[in-house]
This record gives structure tokens, sequence and C-alpha cells, in this order.
């Protein structure tokens, strides 16, 4: 686990941009080399359920990820810290906890996320385009739909001018699949 004095940032690269959940004093633009965002992580939970599980998004390796890194005050790391385990780290979802260095505009910093860890069963990978589209029009959860998660992400992205083609080229198959 990271240390308040060490980190005392966290990385989103998710939901967690549009909803953190938790107070900050500061946010910024980051950039994590070595892993991409990718949905390959399957969501009984918060995006689908047991019957019809969901596609959320992990860090898996290689590649970079632009996300936003938020600055947490030392008086509200330990209760962040909590709340994000109970939010990540769920019954039978493959996250890891993790301290990466990130790029930001003002220089190199520390921070805690959650990468996907390939060796668990929920672990997707990466999946044929069709079946990925498939999933996302099929499922909920407790967190809405999958398609409407994959909606927000894209929409803070755009609001952060973050060119993602891979995640348009999805919404694109997924709106294309629902006549729309």
């Amino acid at each position: 686990m990271s240390d308040a004095a060490e980190t005392a940032w966290i990385f989103g690269y998710g939901s967690l941009m549009w909803n953190p959940g938790f107070p900050f004093e500061e946010q910024h633009t980051a950039e994590l080399d070595g892993y991409h965002r990718s949905f390959c992580v399957y969501s009984h939970h918060h995006r689908g359920t047991a019957e019809i599980p969901g596609l959320v998004l992990g860090l898996d390796h290689g590649g970079r990820c632009i996300g936003i890194a938020y600055r947490v005050a030392a008086d509200d790391w330990a209760a962040t810290i909590r709340y994000l385990d109970d939010r990540e780290l769920i019954a039978n979802y493959p996250y890891v906890p993790r301290v990466v260095a990130l790029t930001t505009r003002t220089g190199r910093i520390n921070a805690h996320t959650y990468v996907a860890d390939p060796g668990h069963a929920n672990f997707a990978g990466t999946l044929a385009p069709d079946q990925t589209v498939a999933i996302i029009r099929a499922a909920s959860g407790l967190g809405g739909s999958n398609r409407d998660y994959l909606i927000e992400l894209i929409g803070k992205l755009e609001a952060l001018d973050i060119e993602d083609r891979a995640l348009g080229a999805l919404l694109a198959r997924v709106r294309a699949a629902d006549g729309n």
C-alpha cells in the first residue's frame, strides 16, 4: 500500500475521472507510461451482474494512459484509501493497488492507483471487438449501464481534450449496433 507522505496523489483513469468520490486539493492531467486503459475487467457489481457481467476499465500492461492525478490532503489520505479499496477491491474485481510514476505539466509524481491482475479469473484480457460491444450493450449493474460508463468516460476525456481513438471507435460500434 502507498503511504501519504510518499505519494499524496491518486491516479484515476476510468470512473474516478468523472466521479472521484473523495476530497482532493488539486488535480492535473497526468500520463502513465507502461500501462494502457482497457476494458479488460469483468464487472459483476458496478456495471454488470453475475448473470450478465459487464466490462470496466483496468490498467493493462503496455502503452500509455492519460488520466487525472488528484492530490489528497494528508489528513484525508487514510480515509481516501479505505474508500477506494472498498470501491475498487470489491469481491471478484482483479485490481491490485500500486504506486506508479506519473508525468504532469509540473513534473514527475508518484501516485496510488489500481492495475489489472492478468492472472485473476475476472480479467477479461483483450476481447474481440464484437464481443466487447455485445457485453457493453447488454450489461447494467448497481452503478448503471455499461454503455453509460463508456459514454461518461469519453465525455470526460473530451472535456480534458484527451483523444482516445480506440474508445471513440468502440462507442461508434456500440451506437451502430444500437441503430443510432
